[in-house]
């Protein structure tokens, strides 16, 4: 995984630096990472860097990105990155948003459709789960004990091991704590999701959308990526079988699979 040569660019979006990950070569494909930042290289990500340019904008106030006061909510965080992909001339966009960043990138859907050519949502935030389930809160777990319950094995997760198995570094700590706090601040109450989301999100029916669920998910239950099913005429809601909350880790093949198939398709 230290094959894939990233370099940094530090964008201006109003008053706030960005900075982003960029890898790869081809068409460009937008990646908005998840609740504790970036999590480093992944295999995956390496096959898609094969075929496609990978940008990974550091979220302000997660990572190198310094936090932006004005930012209160992720429907500002939405527009924040529709600035973005506009101002680069990445419109209309691939978009990949993992956890919280698929809900960023769902709100920006909801805002925006033309933003997009395509959106592909893993394990998204952004809707209340049905039937009394709920998002895990993050803030009632040690940030160890979060990743852990992200995957179904945690110990036999070859590519999780090597990402969070090693022991977990002071700086590290700090990271998770450090996007903890801005996600707290951003998407706190309601806890990640916007009662709002599911009606806005009509007006992006037409949006080419790819669902993709892990069938034991703990962190964002399967029953949310149903609910964007329904929110979004044009979805399909793939659903992998005993994967949690990293699908692209614990079914890599399989995801990559439905991912390539789905970007590559006029």
């Amino acid at each position: 995984m230290a094959d894939l040569q990233w370099s940094d660019e530090r964008v201006r979006v109003g008053d706030t630096h960005l900075v982003v990950q960029k890898a790869g070569s081809g068409p460009p494909v937008v990646i908005l990472h998840e609740e504790l930042g970036c999590p480093g290289t992944c295999s995956w990500q390496e096959t898609l860097a094969e075929s496609h340019t990978l940008l990974v904008p550091q979220h302000p106030g997660f990572g190198r990105t310094d936090r932006a006061e004005w930012l209160t909510g992720v429907r500002d965080l939405a527009c924040f990155y529709a600035m973005y992909l506009r101002e680069q001339g990445l419109t209309p966009a691939s978009v990949i948003g993992f956890s919280f960043g698929g809900w960023i990138a769902a709100e920006m859907a909801a805002n925006d459709p033309s933003l997009f050519s395509k959106l592909v949502l893993v394990g998204a935030f952004g809707i209340k789960p049905p039937d009394h389930e709920e998002i895990l809160d993050m803030f009632m777990l040690t940030a160890d004990a979060y990743l852990r319950h992200s995957v179904v094995n945690p110990s036999q997760t070859e590519e999780f091991v090597k990402l969070y198995g090693a022991e977990i570094t002071e700086e590290q700590f700090a990271a998770f704590d450090e996007a903890r706090a801005e996600a707290a601040r951003l998407a706190w109450k309601p806890y990640m999701f916007n009662p709002s989301l599911p009606h806005l999100l009509e007006a992006a029916g037409d949006v080419d959308t790819l669902l993709l669920w892990g069938d034991r998910d703990l962190i964002a239950p399967p029953s949310i990526g149903e609910a964007y099913k329904h929110a979004l005429s044009r979805s399909r809601l793939v659903r992998f079988s005993q994967s949690g909350h990293r699908p692209e880790i614990e079914k890599r093949d399989e995801f990559m699979s439905a991912l390539q198939e789905f970007l590559s398709a006029s």
